[in-house]
């Protein structure tokens, strides 16, 4: 018998309040590794750096240094939404 090695991932979509992006989606891995996050709307350059920086860093990681990150005078940001949805991810 061939054993596989599976690796269980959580894929998340996550709706946004207060920013550009409409969206987050994501996958967190069994490691609470983060992985393929895309941001719907928004700006682009920005969104993209945010998902390059983050992949394959543990979520917790993420949480601690996106929290609280604002944008101009709104009470959030595309970060801080990230970390918000990797909370509650790890929540369920």
């Amino acid at each position: 018998m061939i054993s596989q090695n599976y690796r269980r991932i959580s894929v998340m979509t996550y709706k946004t309040k207060g920013v550009c992006a409409r969206e987050i989606e994501f996958e967190v891995d069994e490691n609470h590794k983060v992985h393929n996050v895309q941001f719907v709307g928004g700006c682009s350059g920005n969104t993209q750096g945010i998902a390059c920086l983050v992949e394959g860093m543990d979520a917790e990681e993420v949480i601690k240094r996106l929290k609280g990150v604002k944008c101009g005078f709104k009470n959030t940001s595309c970060p801080d939404q990230l970390s918000i949805a990797l909370e509650e991810a790890l929540n369920k």
